[in-house]
């Protein structure tokens, strides 16, 4: 079933994108070498008490943080730990927030300062590609649309790029839960699934690796890791669709 969300529902969830959007740029300008993906988890944590909402992810699943925050070959759902960034390190950062009994979620990936020009080239293109194929899926996010055209267009620009997206984890509806239906795809066939409608709230998320896309599942149950070693991105928006197309409501 597809929930529908109405505009004083819809306002709610931009207030609380709004302030997830403000707690994630926190994070990510915390991220430097030399501190622990645990710092994080701690600040994240102090942001949730500052802001007066509450986590999504923590005890979702038996998942034990508040933050998902995953380096290099670890695609998503890593659990800080006393693990130190290094010069060069891809940091996945995934948050969500409960505000006024709705969830916001949103992800980003920041390159850690430093480390070598030649593999940071294609790190930072693999950044850049990832977060541009965010905005193009989100800009086929309008009714009428099919949801197939959201991850078709994802996938071309991803391929082009000579990059490849996961396949085995997709975004998905959100609302009063976290994980709603339908669930979205990064590939797939233009004109397929079934017709978005207003009032229709996506958590559109592509997951880009440099190598394969096939995944393995980490020793903690949590995070999922490239198949062949090869790096990761994710980028992340909670999408609203309108009559006047798709609008973000975390940012």
């Amino acid at each position: 079933m597809i929930n529908i969300k109405t505009e004083k529902e819809i306002e709610i969830m931009r207030e609380g994108g709004r302030m997830l959007a403000e707690m994630l740029k926190r994070l990510a300008e915390e991220a430097r070498p030399g501190i622990a993906t645990e710092d994080l988890e701690k600040l994240a944590r102090e942001l949730v008490l500052s802001y007066k909402v509450k986590p999504s992810f923590l005890g979702y699943g038996g998942y034990p943080a508040v933050l998902c925050a995953s380096v290099n070959d670890e695609i998503v759902h890593a659990v800080p730990s006393d693990r130190k960034l290094k010069e060069g390190d891809l940091l996945k950062l995934d948050f969500g927030i409960i505000h006024k009994g709705f969830h916001t979620d949103s992800a980003l990936t920041v390159l850690i300062p430093g480390g070598k020009e030649s593999d940071n080239a294609l790190k930072e293109k693999l950044i850049n590609v990832t977060r541009e194929s965010l905005r193009i899926g989100i800009s086929k996010a309008k009714a009428g649309n099919a949801l197939g055209d959201i991850g078709s267009a994802i996938q071309k620009y991803v391929e082009l790029n000579g990059f490849n997206v996961v396949r085995d984890l997709v975004g998905h509806g959100i609302g009063r839960e976290l994980h709603e239906e339908p669930q979205v795809l990064n590939y797939g066939q233009a004109g397929s699934g079934l017709e978005l409608k207003t009032g229709m709230v996506l958590a559109i998320e592509p997951m880009v690796v440099t190598g394969k896309w096939q995944i393995k599942d980490g020793k903690d149950g949590f995070v999922f890791l490239t198949k062949d070693g090869g790096l990761s991105a994710h980028f992340e928006h909670t999408v609203v669709i309108t009559h006047g197309g798709p609008k973000v409501l975390t940012e």
